[in-house]
Protein backbone atom coordinates (compact mmCIF):
# COMPACT_ATOMS: atom_id res chain seq x y z
CA UNK A 1 0.00 0.00 0.00
CA UNK A 2 1.37 3.27 -1.07
CA UNK A 3 0.75 6.14 1.90
CA UNK A 4 -0.06 9.35 -0.31
CA UNK A 5 1.87 12.56 1.15
CA UNK A 6 -1.31 14.96 1.98
CA UNK A 7 -1.26 18.41 3.69
CA UNK A 8 2.35 18.99 2.00
CA UNK A 9 2.57 22.93 0.85
CA UNK A 10 5.14 24.10 -1.77
CA UNK A 11 5.73 27.36 -2.84
CA UNK A 12 6.52 27.41 -6.90
CA UNK A 13 8.42 30.50 -7.65
CA UNK A 14 8.97 30.09 -11.83
CA UNK A 15 7.98 32.62 -14.48
CA UNK A 16 7.39 30.45 -17.19
CA UNK A 17 3.64 29.64 -17.35
CA UNK A 18 3.89 26.74 -19.20
CA UNK A 19 6.46 24.81 -17.09
CA UNK A 20 4.71 26.41 -14.04
CA UNK A 21 1.33 24.93 -14.71
CA UNK A 22 2.64 21.54 -15.63
CA UNK A 23 5.05 21.12 -12.88
CA UNK A 24 1.84 22.73 -10.57
CA UNK A 25 -0.55 20.35 -12.07
CA UNK A 26 1.99 17.44 -11.69
CA UNK A 27 2.46 18.02 -7.42
CA UNK A 28 -1.14 18.62 -7.37
CA UNK A 29 -1.99 15.31 -8.33
CA UNK A 30 0.55 13.69 -6.10
CA UNK A 31 -1.57 15.67 -3.17
CA UNK A 32 0.65 19.04 -2.96
CA UNK A 33 -0.97 22.11 -1.94
CA UNK A 34 0.80 24.29 -4.56
CA UNK A 35 0.87 28.13 -4.13
CA UNK A 36 2.58 30.02 -7.06
CA UNK A 37 5.02 33.18 -8.02
CA UNK A 38 5.43 34.14 -11.31
CA UNK A 39 8.69 36.99 -10.10
CA UNK A 40 11.20 37.71 -7.10
CA UNK A 41 9.14 40.28 -5.49
CA UNK A 42 5.95 37.86 -5.15
CA UNK A 43 7.87 35.09 -3.96
CA UNK A 44 9.61 37.16 -1.32
CA UNK A 45 5.98 38.02 -0.19
CA UNK A 46 4.59 34.86 0.14
CA UNK A 47 8.18 33.07 1.35
CA UNK A 48 7.99 35.35 4.41
CA UNK A 49 4.88 35.47 5.00
CA UNK A 50 3.32 31.95 4.53
CA UNK A 51 4.58 28.51 6.00
CA UNK A 52 5.71 25.84 3.37
CA UNK A 53 6.92 22.34 4.03
CA UNK A 54 9.79 23.29 0.59
CA UNK A 55 10.31 26.16 -2.02
CA UNK A 56 10.61 25.32 -5.68
CA UNK A 57 12.73 28.63 -6.90
CA UNK A 58 13.80 29.38 -10.26
CA UNK A 59 16.89 31.35 -10.35
CA UNK A 60 16.55 33.78 -13.73
CA UNK A 61 12.61 35.55 -12.67
CA UNK A 62 11.96 38.86 -13.31
CA UNK A 63 12.26 42.12 -10.86
CA UNK A 64 14.09 40.29 -7.87
CA UNK A 65 16.30 36.94 -9.39
CA UNK A 66 16.01 33.43 -7.70
CA UNK A 67 19.36 33.51 -6.07
CA UNK A 68 18.77 37.27 -4.47
CA UNK A 69 14.93 35.91 -3.14
CA UNK A 70 17.38 32.40 -1.91
CA UNK A 71 19.31 34.97 -0.10
CA UNK A 72 17.48 37.51 1.43
CA UNK A 73 14.32 35.00 2.69
CA UNK A 74 17.79 33.09 4.56
CA UNK A 75 19.17 36.15 6.26
CA UNK A 76 16.22 38.82 6.12
CA UNK A 77 13.59 36.29 7.17
CA UNK A 78 15.63 33.87 9.08
CA UNK A 79 13.26 31.25 6.73
CA UNK A 80 14.83 27.82 7.31
CA UNK A 81 12.12 25.93 4.49
CA UNK A 82 13.96 23.99 2.16
CA UNK A 83 14.67 25.23 -0.97
CA UNK A 84 15.31 23.58 -4.43
CA UNK A 85 17.07 25.80 -7.42
CA UNK A 86 15.63 25.19 -10.54
CA UNK A 87 18.02 26.72 -13.40
CA UNK A 88 18.58 26.18 -17.23
CA UNK A 89 22.64 27.31 -16.19
CA UNK A 90 24.52 23.64 -15.21
CA UNK A 91 28.15 25.12 -14.75
CA UNK A 92 29.58 24.53 -11.29
CA UNK A 93 29.99 28.28 -10.71
CA UNK A 94 26.39 28.91 -10.93
CA UNK A 95 25.84 25.66 -8.43
CA UNK A 96 27.94 26.88 -5.86
CA UNK A 97 26.24 30.61 -6.07
CA UNK A 98 23.15 28.51 -5.77
CA UNK A 99 24.34 26.73 -2.53
CA UNK A 100 26.36 29.57 -1.43
CA UNK A 101 22.83 31.85 -1.34
CA UNK A 102 20.88 28.90 1.12
CA UNK A 103 20.19 26.55 -1.24
CA UNK A 104 19.14 22.90 -0.35
CA UNK A 105 19.04 21.00 -3.71
CA UNK A 106 20.06 22.16 -7.32
CA UNK A 107 18.14 20.78 -10.37
CA UNK A 108 19.26 21.66 -14.11
CA UNK A 109 16.20 22.17 -16.72
CA UNK A 110 15.15 20.09 -18.40
CA UNK A 111 14.35 17.53 -15.74
CA UNK A 112 12.29 14.83 -15.24
CA UNK A 113 8.89 15.30 -13.12
CA UNK A 114 9.58 12.21 -11.14
CA UNK A 115 12.92 13.41 -10.10
CA UNK A 116 11.81 16.71 -8.98
CA UNK A 117 9.15 15.31 -6.43
CA UNK A 118 11.51 12.44 -5.40
CA UNK A 119 14.03 15.47 -4.34
CA UNK A 120 11.23 17.06 -3.01
CA UNK A 121 10.37 14.80 -1.38
CA UNK A 122 14.23 14.17 0.16
CA UNK A 123 14.61 17.49 1.41
CA UNK A 124 11.37 17.59 3.28
CA UNK A 125 11.81 14.46 4.91
CA UNK A 126 15.70 15.89 5.57
CA UNK A 127 14.31 18.98 7.50
CA UNK A 128 11.02 17.45 9.24
CA UNK A 129 13.53 14.74 11.00
CA UNK A 130 16.28 17.52 11.89
CA UNK A 131 17.29 18.82 15.42
CA UNK A 132 17.00 22.06 15.94
CA UNK A 133 19.44 23.25 18.41
CA UNK A 134 22.73 21.84 18.84
CA UNK A 135 25.41 22.47 22.02
CA UNK A 136 29.18 21.56 22.08
CA UNK A 137 30.55 22.79 25.37
CA UNK A 138 30.34 26.22 25.16
CA UNK A 139 29.17 26.42 21.71
CA UNK A 140 25.75 26.68 19.94
CA UNK A 141 24.02 26.68 17.32
CA UNK A 142 20.52 27.13 16.36
CA UNK A 143 18.59 26.11 13.17
CA UNK A 144 15.08 28.35 13.09
CA UNK A 145 17.34 31.41 14.16
CA UNK A 146 20.47 30.69 12.40
CA UNK A 147 22.24 31.90 14.99
CA UNK A 148 25.88 30.34 16.38
CA UNK A 149 27.05 31.63 19.86
CA UNK A 150 30.00 30.81 22.33
CA UNK A 151 30.26 32.00 25.75
CA UNK A 152 27.40 33.90 24.81
CA UNK A 153 29.17 36.00 21.97
CA UNK A 154 27.41 35.92 18.66
CA UNK A 155 29.59 34.27 16.05
CA UNK A 156 29.10 35.51 12.44
CA UNK A 157 29.66 32.67 9.80
CA UNK A 158 28.73 32.89 6.09
CA UNK A 159 26.44 29.96 4.97
CA UNK A 160 29.01 27.88 3.60
CA UNK A 161 30.50 27.34 6.88
CA UNK A 162 27.33 27.99 9.02
CA UNK A 163 26.22 24.78 6.71
CA UNK A 164 29.86 23.05 8.04
CA UNK A 165 29.76 23.90 11.66
CA UNK A 166 26.35 22.11 11.70
CA UNK A 167 27.24 19.35 9.89
CA UNK A 168 30.19 18.85 12.33
CA UNK A 169 28.03 19.37 15.15
CA UNK A 170 25.47 16.99 13.72
CA UNK A 171 27.84 14.30 13.48
CA UNK A 172 29.67 14.81 16.50
CA UNK A 173 31.54 13.07 18.36
CA UNK A 174 32.34 11.39 14.61
CA UNK A 175 35.27 11.61 12.83
CA UNK A 176 33.60 13.32 9.10
CA UNK A 177 35.61 12.89 6.34
CA UNK A 178 36.69 15.23 3.45
CA UNK A 179 34.70 13.65 0.84
CA UNK A 180 31.60 13.42 3.52
CA UNK A 181 31.66 16.67 3.60
CA UNK A 182 32.29 17.78 -0.05
CA UNK A 183 29.05 15.82 -0.64
CA UNK A 184 27.25 17.25 1.43
CA UNK A 185 27.82 20.74 0.70
CA UNK A 186 28.32 20.59 -2.89
CA UNK A 187 26.75 17.42 -4.18
CA UNK A 188 28.61 15.37 -6.87
CA UNK A 189 30.45 18.37 -8.08
CA UNK A 190 32.92 19.50 -5.41
CA UNK A 191 35.74 22.63 -6.22
CA UNK A 192 38.94 22.27 -6.31
CA UNK A 193 40.77 20.58 -3.24
CA UNK A 194 41.84 24.23 -1.42
CA UNK A 195 38.41 25.13 -1.09
CA UNK A 196 37.74 22.98 1.65
CA UNK A 197 40.70 23.50 3.81
CA UNK A 198 40.02 27.30 2.91
CA UNK A 199 36.92 26.96 4.91
CA UNK A 200 37.79 24.91 7.54
CA UNK A 201 40.64 27.73 8.22
CA UNK A 202 37.80 30.27 8.60
CA UNK A 203 36.09 28.31 10.68
CA UNK A 204 38.50 27.89 13.24
CA UNK A 205 39.35 30.97 13.36
CA UNK A 206 35.68 32.32 14.12
CA UNK A 207 34.81 29.97 16.36
CA UNK A 208 38.08 28.45 18.20
CA UNK A 209 40.86 30.96 17.85
CA UNK A 210 39.17 33.96 20.47
CA UNK A 211 38.52 31.26 23.15
CA UNK A 212 40.70 28.87 25.35
CA UNK A 213 39.68 25.07 24.28
CA UNK A 214 39.78 24.24 20.72
CA UNK A 215 36.76 22.21 19.54
CA UNK A 216 37.55 22.18 15.97
CA UNK A 217 40.47 19.21 15.60
CA UNK A 218 42.16 18.12 11.72
CA UNK A 219 42.82 14.48 11.93
CA UNK A 220 45.47 13.41 9.52
CA UNK A 221 43.89 11.44 6.45
CA UNK A 222 40.86 11.15 8.12
CA UNK A 223 38.70 14.23 8.34
CA UNK A 224 37.72 16.74 10.73
CA UNK A 225 36.16 16.48 14.62
CA UNK A 226 34.41 18.49 16.45
CA UNK A 227 33.89 18.00 19.89
CA UNK A 228 34.71 18.96 23.49
CA UNK A 229 38.51 17.61 23.78
CA UNK A 230 39.00 19.08 27.20
CA UNK A 231 36.61 16.27 28.77
CA UNK A 232 39.12 13.35 27.78
CA UNK A 233 41.94 15.25 29.21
Amino acid sequence: MVMKKTNRSVLLVEDHKELAETVGEYLEASDYIVDYAADGLTALHLGATNTYDAIILDIMLPGVDGLTVCQRLRDDAALTTPIIMLTARDQLTDKLKGFESGADDYLVKPFDMPELEARLDAVIRRSQHLEREFSIADLKLNLDTMEVTRQEHSLTLSRTLFNILYILMRESPKVVTRAYLEKELWGDEPPDSDTLRSHIYNLRRIIDRPFNEPLLQTRQGQGYCLKDFSVEQ
